[in-house]
């Protein structure tokens, strides 16, 4: 029996992942605008992966800022799974072995402390779901060569996630209002990206009230625990080997991560 074109789709992206080499886009399987073909490639490669052993510990909204908007020609956010072994916080260095195309953007990460799951999941509830906030930086890589996606292609390859660090200062939403803050993000000490909690969906907490909802819509909401990286506050930025990455978010403070010299490393 042929494969469909979502079967087809999630064995492009799975060879690209396992043999550490980028891929044809995958529109042409799934064309430019059926979003949820896109999502069913994305869950399809999830449960490979937790079949594999891989262990779920929350999602990433991307596409939130205008100006990562225009950069990659889209309109509206998407989102992607966070496993385990994409958290390099404690490494010496970020393992540039792991990542094709790697860049690099400033966020707001929230851990959550109850399930959005159920009612009407507006701003109150979004809020007092959230236990703490901190600084993160996200780690983004595509498996589409050269970054040539569309939306229907960054969706299926898990919103073109890579690896994420985040830093040891935590905040309460009673200590600092996510919309407020200030970024600025720093490649070996030049600046080199700048923004606002506004350049996230307005504010960061609307990015994860929009994430709440279309998760639960999708029947795979938003638990307890999980962390939720919000979206970037600015432009990413290239983070090839060797680069020093340090952003500063107003009132979380810094958050740096070191990518090592080698791809091999």
């Amino acid at each position: 029996m042929a494969l469909t074109p979502v079967e087809l789709a999630a064995a492009r992206l799975a060879a690209a992942f396992a043999e550490g080499r980028p891929v044809a886009p995958v529109r042409d399987l799934l064309g430019t605008q059926d979003v949820d073909a896109a999502y069913a490639v994305q869950q399809e490669l999830t449960r490979s992966r937790v079949a594999g052993g891989a262990v779920v510990v929350g999602r990433k909204i991307g596409l939130t800022s205008p100006a990562v908007q225009r950069q990659l020609g889209v309109d509206q956010p998407d989102f992607g799974v966070l496993f385990a072994d994409m958290d390099v916080s404690a490494e010496a260095e970020v393992p540039s072995g792991r990542l094709l195309q790697p860049k690099a953007e400033a966020e707001i990460a929230f851990v959550l402390k109850e399930d959005l799951a159920d009612g009407d999941l507006d701003p109150a509830q979004v809020r007092a779901a959230v236990d703490y906030a901190v600084a993160a930086l996200e780690i983004v890589d595509s498996r589409i060569a050269d970054w040539d996606i569309s939306l229907t292609d960054t969706v299926a390859d898990n919103a073109s996630s890579g690896l994420f660090v985040l830093a040891e200062r935590r905040l309460t939403l009673d200590e600092f209002e996510p919309r407020e803050t200030v970024m600025r993000l720093y490649a070996d000490d030049v600046l080199v990206s700048e923004g606002n909690g506004a350049a996230c969906l307005g504010d960061p907490l609307n990015a994860l009230a929009w994430l709440a909802r279309t998760a639960r819509d999708l029947g795979d909401p938003l638990r307890a625990g999980q962390v939720v990286l919000s979206g970037a506050l600015g432009p990413m930025v290239p983070a090839p080997p060797g680069t020093r990455i340090r952003a500063e978010i107003s009132s979380l403070g810094e958050v740096t991560a070191a990518f090592s010299e080698k791809r091999d490393a």
